[in-house]
């Protein structure tokens, strides 16, 4: 069920189905108009097959809304034109057609990227088929599923005449807005779990930006 987010009395209310008086101040949302009117959240997962070329980011095992608990391994892959996820693990390159339903997805190409649109998916399968991507290459830690995405990305930028891009700026830069939305929204579903509505007083809460939308390979 979507999650909603209403705005009454100097509060922030979280929940599932608006109640219909405000836990905070005990007054009638249905009289206080537009203003506490109910918001659906974004979702910020994405079923991965339906977005072509882009950075995807799973769990390793389950999925985000029912697995994930924050300390889990993470998995990522890059998609072709038609949703394809090339991944990289112990076993080597896979080209999976199912498994990425629910997932973070970064876009990775523009609309007005005419030569890279018409190029993309010859360009990741070549990559894909280079030695450094080899079952006996595989590391958990130095040579994994983060290094051929970044590797692959970094290539495209290269080739575009931009700089390659660092583990940690690539993570500080691209990721970590998208990840954070993600965690945010997980905390409130865990928090819905245990009550129908979470309170959260203005003063505490936040202001954070959306996910940027420009493009990694600009």
């Amino acid at each position: 069920m979507a999650l909603l987010r209403v705005r009454h009395c100097r509060a922030l209310l979280y929940c599932r189905r608006a109640p219909p008086r405000c836990p905070a101040c005990g007054g009638d949302l249905r009289a206080a108009g537009l203003a506490a009117a109910p918001v659906r959240l974004r979702c910020p997962f994405r079923h991965g097959h339906g977005q072509p070329r882009a950075f995807l980011i799973r769990p390793s095992r389950g999925t985000f809304l029912h697995d994930y608990r924050g300390h889990c391994d993470l998995h990522v892959g890059i998609t072709n034109s038609r949703g394809l996820v090339y991944n990289y693990d112990q076993e080597g390159v896979h080209r999976a057609a199912s498994g990425w339903e629910q997932c973070i997805s970064i876009p990775l190409v523009q609309p007005d990227m005419w030569e890279l649109l018409q190029h993309w998916d010859n360009l990741l399968e070549e990559f894909s088929l280079e030695e450094a991507w080899l079952p006996h290459r595989y590391e958990e830690q130095q040579h994994n599923c983060y290094t051929f995405a970044l590797a692959f990305v970094n290539r495209v930028r290269q080739a575009r005449g931009r700089a390659a891009l660092s583990k940690g700026e690539f993570t500080q830069r691209f990721l970590l807005p998208h990840t954070s939305e993600a965690s945010r929204y997980l905390a409130l579903q865990q928090q819905l779990q245990h009550s129908d509505v979470y309170v959260v007083p203005l003063a505490e809460q936040q202001h954070h930006s959306g996910a940027g939308s420009h493009s990694l390979l600009e």
